[in-house]
């Protein structure tokens, strides 16, 4: 797990493995979405297809690599006395041609995005008013406000077994894309609580 400061908050970006990405892959291809699992309705995004995993899978097949990484994460943030890391929900977004995900935050105190599936040529650029758009499929993380020195928006673009997690308060927007394919993600909120 590899942390740095574009701004203010520390973000940490590391690896899954293939056999997470394959697991995870796995129980998405198998899964429908039905009204017990669409989280689409609890989220900001203009994504259709966004699906919560069950509970007893995330605990079985997820919980133990994530926490892992989170730990390297909070270390390298020198943060200690940690008690217990928990993952309070998460979920896959199945993002496709022309869908995005506004600005926003999540809840908890931690949260993380993994990638699990990228389109080739994902990132093919337009040209509109002489200007090329670079940031297709792409995510931002934005805090505070440029002035002279200082960014506010750090722009990643993503690659398949990426993991990245940030403070829950981190504003962040997923871009869309134009090209017929699906980027697949999940994302997860988690909550820590420290020893006395």
């Amino acid at each position: 797990m590899k942390t740095f400061r574009a701004f203010g908050p520390t973000i940490g970006k590391g690896k899954l493995s293939k056999k997470f990405i394959n697991i995870i892959n796995t129980q998405i291809d198998k899964s429908t979405i039905t009204k017990k699992n669409d989280y689409s309705s609890k989220l900001a995004s203009q994504i259709k297809n966004e699906l919560k995993l069950p509970n007893s899978f995330i605990e079985k097949n997820l919980s133990k690599e994530l926490i892992k990484n989170i730990k390297n994460y909070l270390e390298a943030s020198q943060i200690e006395k940690i008690k217990e890391i928990k993952i309070i929900n998460l979920w896959v977004v199945k993002q496709l041609k022309n869908e995005y995900n506004p600005i926003h935050y999540h809840n908890g105190q931690l949260s993380g995005v993994g990638y699990l599936k990228i389109p080739k040529n994902m990132n093919q650029n337009k040209t509109v008013k002489n200007k090329k758009i670079t940031t297709n499929g792409t995510i931002d993380f934005i805090n505070g406000q440029r002035s002279f020195l200082s960014k506010s928006i750090y722009n990643l673009n993503p690659k398949v077994g990426d993991l990245v997690l940030f403070p829950n308060y981190l504003m962040h927007t997923a871009y869309p894309f134009n090209i017929d394919d699906e980027r697949r993600s999940f994302s997860f909120n988690v909550k820590i609580s420290f020893r006395k």
